[in-house]
């Protein structure tokens, strides 16, 4: 078995509400955990009291006296977020003495932590560190990475695949609804799981029609995934030129992680950053200029690009530079050729945007709170379910979790329990007779089975009571 029985929610002590501790705030009391928060600044207590329900306590995260308010105590986890690296890592210290057995903490310093580090996270008593600019890093490495110009995400050690795609007009998929595509390509069992239409995403169902412009995620199993690319006229491109924009901490890492295995190019606005940049970065050819002028990104080999990423501080730049790199490549191409493609991957530091980014820029926004936060939730929920992915561009979740006996997802096969979780969830695939399956309408699932859920995530406490007794 891989997935995790359900377990009861715990009492959880954030110190912080700047960025990251208000996202989880949100997202944990939504699926009914108990949260306690400590914070300094009145003015993040008032905003957080008209949005959240949870004990707020204005005080210093260093007062002891503080923390014997909030009950720590009495505390499950402790979830350091505040700006300060030495408070969060003491933090983590203070909460040992006081018996919480679970500690998280955010430090944006790649100098403690790791095992290799003078203080590891053993030492700082830490059960999870999380570096944000380094998770933001590694993703767009790996982004880049892929085999295929379409992100194709692993889970279920690698058994099912999780494709994402565009839907263009001349795609087959385009103006079909979903029991149609199914009909079409009947040869093997997969699934549209989730649909990105402008800023809103979709849970479809079967009567969903697929229109040009949505961007949707398909499963399917490994051994299927190389026909069901073919049939659907999704082609697989190495991607071999990369063009960041911007050089602070996250391009800087992107450049030294991708440097000695593709082509990559930096571009800088500030004269003095491009100079340490490019004596720092041996196998990255550094440009100084402003990457917001067309001209400039031109000069510097846009139209030769596979995948340019904007990293810059400023989420406007970031936004709108992909929508003009974007722009300069479609209008390169000759009338009658194909364009082509270049994705695109947008840093963007407010919540609000990313789903804007990603419908008018970028293929793919990220934000590195967002991608934090969900680290640690993804920690916190192993208790009652594992976390195998979250889609980006997509309000969706993808867990892993065992049904427990008499639930109500064993009671009928899946195509009968669809007025259960209606446009809420569906249900991916099954491990069963050892090994992983795609579900259909007709599936049944047992007790104790695995179970792969798609979700938005909002609706995971909906998941969470499917899969109860």
């Amino acid at each position: 078995m891989f997935g995790k029985k359900i377990a009861a929610p715990e009492n959880i002590l954030i110190l912080g509400l700047g960025g990251v501790g208000l996202y989880l705030a949100k997202r944990l009391i939504h699926e009914e955990y108990a949260i306690t928060i400590i914070e300094s600044d009145p003015k993040l207590i008032m905003h957080a009291d008209g949005q959240i329900d949870a004990r707020l306590i204005h005080g210093n995260a260093m007062s002891i006296n503080c923390w014997k308010e909030a009950d720590a105590d009495k505390m499950d986890y402790l979830i350091a977020v505040t700006d300060n690296d030495a408070v969060n890592m003491m933090a983590s210290m203070i909460a040992d003495r006081f018996g919480i057995k679970r500690k998280i903490a955010r430090v944006r310093s790649l100098e403690f932590g790791n095992p290799d580090s003078l203080l590891t996270a053993g030492d700082l008593k830490l059960d999870l560190l999380i570096h944000p600019e380094e998770l933001v890093a590694q993703e767009i490495v790996r982004l880049i990475k892929i085999n295929s110009s379409n992100e194709i995400i692993d889970i279920a050690q690698g058994e099912i695949k999780l494709l994402a795609t565009g839907i263009d007009d001349l795609s087959p998929m385009a103006n079909r609804n979903l029991k149609e595509i199914a009909g079409m390509y009947s040869e093997f069992p997969f699934r549209v799981v989730a649909v990105a239409r402008g800023i809103t995403t979709i849970i479809p169902n079967g009567n969903q029609v697929l229109l040009p412009q949505d961007h949707i995620f398909i499963m399917a199993a490994h051994e299927h995934l190389p026909r069901l690319m073919e049939l659907t006229g999704i082609s697989k491109s190495r991607q071999q030129k990369v063009m960041l924009l911007g050089g602070g901490l996250v391009g800087t890492r992107v450049a030294e992680l991708l440097q000695r295995s593709v082509s990559v190019k930096l571009v800088e606005k500030d004269e003095q950053r491009a100079l340490e940049l490019s004596l720092e970065l041996a196998n990255t050819e550094v440009l100084h200029g402003d990457g917001s002028d067309g001209d400039v990104l031109t000069m510097a080999g846009l139209l030769d690009t596979d995948t340019f990423v904007t990293t810059t501080g400023e989420n406007e730049t970031n936004i709108m530079t992909c929508l003009l790199a974007k722009h300069l490549k479609q209008k390169s191409q000759p009338k009658n050729g194909k364009a082509k493609d270049c994705k695109t991957i947008a840093l963007v530091n407010k919540e609000d945007y990313l789903v804007l980014a990603a419908t008018i820029g970028s293929d793919i926004a990220l934000n590195k709170k967002v991608m934090a936060g969900n680290e640690i939730l993804k920690f916190i929920r192993r208790s009652e379910f594992l976390s195998v992915a979250h889609l980006h561009g997509f309000d969706t979740e993808v867990v892993e979790l065992v049904a427990a006996n008499k639930s109500s997802i064993t009671k009928k096969p899946l195509s009968k329990l669809d007025s259960f979780f209606h446009d809420k969830l569906i249900i991916g695939a099954v491990f069963r007779d050892n090994k992983w399956h795609v579900a259909v309408g007709n599936t049944h699932i047992q007790a104790d089975e695995s179970v792969i859920v798609i979700c938005t995530s909002r609706h995971l406490k909906d998941v969470r009571k499917l899969f109860i007794a």
